[in-house]
């Protein structure tokens, strides 16, 4: 497999090709997936709750992040390798741009933020200073303490509506990615096909333009609970390897997510 590039994953939208993404924490299982083919690897603040054992990902620091980027980025050849902004890592511009800075030394190609449009400016600034960015909508787990928990998100046309806003303003601002979590099908299909950037879904219906799953969910080992979005790939082939290839090949052919899998409203 060609290194991929935020290009690369450009083109595949642009060609009707799914995005495969997954979580991962260090070399060993960033070597796997590497070598299964998998697009990206995100290094989620989800290590809080999946390695650390914490509630939610709000303890999670920016030298948590760093660390775990490093592991990954030594098991990663091809794989493009993007990095979560933790808690409060980037309420300020200037917080912004050192954090970012730490994950992109930490071997980062890309790095992600949760937040609608008061991030316009932010991403503006670290794009222009040569630091790619995901953005995040719908479900964000760093605001589970203002949204009352983990809930389903844009369940109402004005809800709905705002959130294509959001999506809309972000993509402008420069934004070369969105990761769209916990919405119903109908919203993840409206904003991936309003967006010209990649639109990666996590329990946004099989109409974006790829999946991202927490491995631990993906392997059935999450300390906590499975969510409806997540599939047990593990537990259908008994191999690691296997199960990454199984992942890749139902999001490739439209397979996963499966109505099961997703919200209707």
């Amino acid at each position: 497999m060609a290194k991929i590039t935020t290009s690369k994953l450009l083109k595949m939208k642009q060609q009707g090709e799914k995005i495969s993404t997954i979580t991962a924490y260090d070399a060993s299982f960033a070597k796997i997936f590497d070598q299964a083919g998998i697009h990206a690897i995100l290094i989620g603040d989800s290590l809080g709750m999946v390695l650390q054992g914490q509630d939610d990902t709000l303890p999670v620091s920016i030298e948590d992040m760093a660390y775990h980027t490093q592991c990954v980025r030594r098991g990663v050849e091809n794989t493009l390798v993007i990095s979560d902004m933790p808690f409060m890592t980037y309420a300020t511009t200037e917080q912004a741009y050192t954090n970012a800075t730490k994950l992109m030394q930490a071997g980062a190609s890309m790095v992600k933020m949760e937040g609608g449009a008061w991030l316009v400016d932010t991403i503006k600034g670290l794009v222009e200073r040569g630091i790619p960015v995901c953005a995040h909508l719908g479900l964000t787990p760093q605001s589970v303490h203002v949204f009352g928990g983990f809930k389903v998100h844009g369940k109402t046309q004005e809800q709905a509506n705002k959130m294509i806003e959001n999506a809309k303003a972000l993509e402008a601002a420069g934004a070369q990615m969105l990761v769209l979590e916990c919405v119903p099908t109908p919203l993840g299909k409206a904003v991936s096909e309003r967006l010209s950037i990649p639109v990666i879904g996590i329990g946004a219906g099989v109409h974006t333009d790829g999946q991202i799953l927490v491995m631990h969910d993906m392997f059935g080992v999450s300390a906590n609970y499975m969510p409806k979005f997540s599939k047990n790939y593990l537990a259908e082939t008994g191999d690691l390897r296997k199960a990454v290839t199984l992942y890749i090949e139902q999001v490739k052919n439209g397979l996963f997510p499966g109505p099961e899998h997703s919200f209707d409203k």
